[in-house]
């Protein structure tokens, strides 16, 4: 074996990477058909996909070579050829084409040309229009020189193609097709507002069987088994096809692949943030039988769809939106409420701010809606709420989001709400009864990320959703929406001004280091009195531990205090959380909500509050590499982890994955790692990909969950 360091899957990469000629069993006309698989596949921007047939792009030609069992006449023979694809291939549908080698071209058509020719060989350019069907599909010629007959040719497989211009995905700049069609890694933004995290996603478009397992996710689609002519017939629309995908990456309504969960609760499966990639969560899904996999939350269901769509070949970003409504109601207001007596969150509204919510963009042509609003379009494939009739949302063209066309298709009123609604807090008295504390405008729709073309760096892109909070533009926008009339819109006018008023104490959460997983948590609650009287004051200090959807789990901390607070003066008040109060707690989320309200003594009984979401983050995981980067070469990583608690780490394991350098993720049993010691653990692997790769490892034990580290990687060709 020339290559003892690869295993399976990757000899059959390799072979496949250097098998140029594929030939089929056809009849006496044609003796053999040669497929330039590598020439092609280069020229189609395909190479790097792990497969032994042709992946093609179209509006773009490619050339086969027919070896036949006769001198070949270009003069006299006809040649036809036939294309078809879906399982009721017709001409009406598109799915079907009959076209004569060398005939007349017509736009939007396939056509074929005899690119040269020997005695019994010729080679041909075949063209597919650039508003073709994506999918599978088979090559066929019918002879007309004495008995007609059909002979097949073999089979391809037509992805959307962002480098022709005729193309409804064409995207101009070569560095963003690299980023957004090409990359096989990235990042995908977490945390919060305040403390922006940037965890690596290895998409792994381009792995062995995941373009096979893409399309069969358009097959086990409701659409295509309620008529499958149909929607191999619309499959030339990366509108319809991103509409089919950002259903079926969940399975509320369907066969789809993910499986959500919200709750904390993940022993009959992985909890969401265990993921490093999308190929282990595709792979497991279309190998037991398209059956969901467990378990998923927002930014897992949007790296999945990037790799889909990346895959289809329609350029596609994951995007965060920090501070995100999700509005139940319709009224454009998120409430939130607290209770007096101890400060904390209660479940008393279906609305929700989420701390950061992931969808995708993809780039695409919308001529459905009048001019303008074409490129970037909103999909998102969190099971969220419905759209006609099946829980998808988008293509939203940012533009119409931008510019409050609330009207437009689709589902730009719901991106448009999780962008601009309202935070409005409620204090909730023992008796029930409520004192709306505070409404604010600004709150909702932050530091809107993707990763930068080209760099590991943030890009906030906010600007192409909303216009500057508080400009005229902006309030233009806002009035429009309403106009618009919008369902979801229709009650914005009541909460479209901040509500504050202004108050004697006011409180304010200060935190000067940030927090890491296994140490106090240290924050100080700064009052000021801004009256000219002394205040006496009731403080109910709380702290609970918040998913990221913006849901309390349980309390792990409070105070009940009493101070008194001169006029013009401030003072502080410490918070101090150790890590026996929140470590087990905190496994499967990373957040602590700190509130505060204070209420005066006396008759006023005036109110002021303030709140706090704290970020927790991992202690370090550490990874380098080392070996010469160089294809088929072998590699060594090596990761190090140090357990800062003063008790046994337990049932600890690692995880690595790396598209191009690893087939598949390797799994590592580390077991109890003591008391303030460290692990180094090396792990040898084989790069199969040249270009630049990711290498990501995850770190799971009983007390800390899901810590990543990743490096970055630029794998030579041999020499």
């Amino acid at each position: 074996m020339p290559f003892p360091n690869l295993d399976f899957y990757s000899c059959i990469q390799l072979q496949n990477s250097r098998q140029c000629n594929l030939s089929f069993p056809t009849s006496s006309e044609v003796r053999s058909v040669e497929f330039d698989f590598e020439k092609n596949n280069a020229a189609h921007q395909t190479r790097g996909v792990s497969s032994s047939s042709p992946i093609l792009r179209r509006g773009q030609p490619f050339t086969i070579t027919l070896h036949l069992n006769r001198t070949f006449q270009e003069r006299s023979d006809t040649l036809d050829l036939i294309t078809e694809t879906g399982p009721s291939p017709s001409e009406a549908s598109g799915t079907r084409a009959v076209f004569r080698v060398s005939g007349p071209p017509v736009r939007s058509s396939w056509s074929a040309a005899v690119q040269n020719s020997s005695s019994s060989s010729v080679t041909l350019s075949v063209t597919s229009p650039a508003n073709a069907s994506i999918g599978k599909y088979s090559l066929k010629i019918q002879a007309s020189k004495g008995t007609p007959q059909i002979s097949a040719l073999g089979e391809f497989i037509l992805l959307f193609n962002p480098w022709c211009a005729a193309d409804s995905v064409f995207l101009a700049n070569e560095d963003e097709r690299q980023e957004y069609v090409m990359s096989e890694h990235g990042f995908v933004y977490q945390g919060t507002s305040e403390h922006i995290e940037a965890m690596p996603w290895d998409f792994g478009q381009f792995e062995a069987d995941i373009v096979h397992i893409c399309l069969e996710l358009l097959d086990v689609s409701p659409k295509h088994r309620k008529n499958p002519g149909l929607d191999c017939s619309r499959r030339s629309d990366p509108s319809y096809v991103g509409r089919v995908v950002s259903a079926m990456v969940n399975c509320v309504d369907d066969r789809g692949i993910i499986n959500g969960r919200w709750d904390g609760v993940y022993y009959d499966g992985f909890s969401p943030s265990r993921w490093n990639g999308s190929v282990d969560i595709l792979r497991r899904w279309f190998s037991c039988g398209c059956q969901p996999v467990k378990y998923g939350q927002c930014w897992v269901f949007a790296a999945v769809m990037c790799t889909v769509m990346r895959c289809l070949g329609i350029p596609t970003r994951p995007v965060t939106n920090y501070d995100s409504a999700h509005d139940t109601d319709g009224n454009l207001t998120i409430d939130e409420f607290y209770t007096l007596r101890y400060g904390m969150k209660v479940k008393e509204s279906n609305d929700s701010m989420w701390n950061f919510h992931v969808w995708v963009e993809s780039w695409m042509a919308r001529p459905d809606l009048p001019a303008g609003y074409e490129g970037w379009q909103v999909l998102d494939p969190t099971p969220q709420e419905k759209s006609e009739g099946v829980h998808c949302c988008g293509p939203a063209p940012v533009k119409a989001i931008l510019e409050g066309d609330t009207d437009l298709k689709y589902d730009v009123a719901f991106v448009f709400a999780e962008v601009n609604a309202d935070k409005v807090c409620w204090v909730v008295k023992p008796d029930g009864t409520m004192i709306r504390d505070s409404s604010d405008i600004k709150t909702i729709g932050k530091n809107i990320s993707t990763k930068a073309v080209g760099s590991s760096e943030r890009e906030d892109i906010t600007h192409l959703y909303k216009y500057p909070e508080g400009s005229v533009k902006e309030r233009a926008v806002f009035e429009k929406a309403i106009q618009r009339g919008s369902r979801i819109l229709k009650n914005m006018l009541e909460h479209s001004d901040s509500y504050q008023i202004t108050k004697g104490v006011q409180l304010n959460f200060v935190q000067e280091t940030h927090a890491v997983s296994g140490k106090e948590i240290a924050v100080t609650l700064v009052m000021f009195n801004n009256s000219e009287t002394a205040k006496s004051l009731t403080l109910n200090i709380n702290a609970q531990v918040m998913l990221y959807t913006g849901r309390p789990t349980c309390q792990i901390w409070s105070r009940r205090v009493t101070a008194k607070i001169g006029p013009n003066t401030e003072t502080e008040f410490p918070v101090s959380i150790a890590y026996s109060q929140y470590g087990r707690i905190l496994r499967h989320s990373n957040t602590v909500k700190l509130t505060a309200i204070a209420v005066e003594d006396g008759g006023s009984c005036e109110t002021s509050f303030t709140e706090k979401n704290v970020v927790v983050s991992n202690p370090e995981l550490l990874l380098e590499v080392s070996g010469e980067p160089v294809q088929y070469q072998p590699m060594m990583a090596e990761v190090t982890f140090f357990n800062p608690l003063l008790e046994p780490l337990t049932d600890c394991t690692m995880s690595l994955t790396g598209s191009g350098l690893l087939f598949k993720t390797i799994d590592t049993c580390v077991g109890t790692l003591g008391p303030q010691l460290r692990v180094r653990l090396q792990i040898p692997f084989t790069p199969t990909k040249t270009g630049s790769r990711m290498l990501t490892v995850g770190f799971n034990s009983d007390q800390f969950c899901d810590i990543k580290a990743y490096t970055s990687v630029t794998i030579n060709p041999p020499k």
